[in-house]
């Protein structure tokens, strides 16, 4: 029972290796188009002029 409790500790540290370091990562349409939605500019606003002044200071 050890001896397959260890093997399967050494297979899954070469799946787990195997999947984080050698395989190289696929591009799902989904993710290009993520990144395409994050690549263009977004609209800015300055809603600077709406804050209230702190409090107990002058206008």
């Amino acid at each position: 029972m050890p001896y397959l409790f260890g093997g399967l500790v050494v297979l899954n540290a070469i799946v787990l290796g195997y999947y984080l370091f050698l395989q190289q990562p696929s591009s799902t349409q989904a993710l290009k188009d993520a990144q395409a939605e994050i690549t263009q500019p977004l609209e800015f606003t300055n809603s600077a002029q709406h804050i209230p002044p702190v409090i107990g200071e002058k206008d």
